[in-house]
């Protein structure tokens, strides 16, 4: 009776597995069940973000202070050179280009002011170098004539009078300096050289090339010493002007006015701004930037950093605050342009609240 009893139970087991281990009933691969404690979107539009996702999102804020800040213009603008401290290298007469005695130099390489970077041998006629060569040759054959002259003269220098000697050898000089004036402009080269110190900006030399006179071969320009050029088209702009400033990435510079123009430019009047920093040498002669103009007037307002805005589904602009520890909710608000890398928030935060700084994008994109 107990080896029936037993065998019955082994097989009541046996079917009882195979009844809830069926097909289509096997949750051995199944994910676990979500415990709520990541990150997600509240039906109320703010956003849940535990301790340990702010940490893996580098997620940094900063507490905003109501101020009166300068009001600030955006306008339009491109890098140019300092004619103080850049210039052009441009060929004086027609002709074809040579190396100079280091090459042809590359575009990025520093030269020096004074330094030849490239010859232009000047372009003539087959009938105007040929009569410059028979005036030549003439005027070595009188040299020749002169220098026997001369040579004789002084033989008798007794009995000459010493006022013949004088003018023969007056003659002669005249002949050699002739001669020689002839001779070089047959063989003569232009020699390009570098107007200041700085790098090589641009460059349009290719060896044999033939090229105009006044035409543009070479530009030197100092990295560190470069003018922003805005485009103001307001006067009132140009009248209230006190500082300015560019962003370059999250990094902002400063810049010092230093005029606007009298006369207009495409119906804008320019606007000339000044700045010495060394990450002036990201930029290059010619890049269209934006130029955040600072004026004498404020605005009342809290700065935040441009990193901190974003849009919500209705391409509102938002900023994210920091409600909780772990509650982040979003906040319409109303902006001016400041520098560059900053705002000033005219509506829709208050003073002492922490606004997200950093992996504020991530944040916006919890679902």
């Amino acid at each position: 009776m107990n080896a029936r009893s037993n065998f019955t139970a082994v097989l009541l087991t046996a079917f009882v597995t195979l009844a809830w281990a069926g097909d289509g009933h096997d949750h051995g691969d199944a994910p676990a069940a979500p415990t709520g404690s990541g990150p997600k979107r509240l039906p109320d539009g703010s956003v849940f973000l535990p301790k340990p996702a702010q940490r893996q999102l580098g997620l940094r804020t900063l507490p905003v202070e109501l101020g009166d800040l300068p009001r600030a213009v955006e306008l339009a603008g491109k890098v140019v050179m300092d004619p103080n401290a850049g210039g052009k290298v441009q060929a004086m007469v027609a002709g074809r280009l040579e190396a100079g005695p280091k090459g042809f130099p590359s575009l990025g390489q520093r030269v020096r002011k004074g330094e030849v970077l490239a010859y232009v041998v000047p372009a003539s006629g087959q009938i105007e170098r040929g009569n410059q060569t028979a005036q030549l040759a003439e005027l070595r054959a009188a040299k020749g004539l002169a220098e026997k002259r001369v040579a004789r003269l002084q033989e008798l220098a007794d009995t000459v009078p010493k006022k013949d000697i004088e003018a023969a050898e007056s003659e002669l000089a005249s002949l050699t300096e002739r001669a020689a004036a002839v001779g070089g402009s047959l063989s003569n080269r232009d020699a390009l050289v570098a107007p200041v110190s700085g790098v090589l900006a641009s460059s349009n030399a290719v060896a044999g090339q033939v090229v105009d006179a006044r035409e543009l071969i070479f530009e030197v320009v100092d990295p560190k010493r470069l003018r922003i050029e805005a485009l103001a088209y307001e006067p009132d702009v140009a009248a209230d002007v006190a500082t300015g400033s560019v962003a370059i990435g999250q990094e902002r510079i400063a810049l010092s006015f230093l005029g606007a123009a009298r006369s207009l430019r495409e119906q804008a009047l320019p606007l000339m701004f000044q700045g010495e920093d060394e990450r002036l040498n990201r930029l290059a002669v010619g890049q269209p930037l934006k130029v955040f103009v600072q004026t004498r007037s404020t605005i009342r307002g809290l700065s935040v950093p441009a990193a901190s805005l974003m849009k919500n589904p209705a391409n509102q602009t938002i900023v994210w605050v920091k409600a909780a520890p772990e509650h982040f909710v979003p906040r319409t608000v109303t902006v001016e342009p400041l520098d560059g890398a900053n705002v000033a928030v005219t509506s829709g935060l208050n003073a002492g609240e922490r606004v997200v700084t950093q992996a504020a994008t991530l944040v916006n994109q919890v679902r």
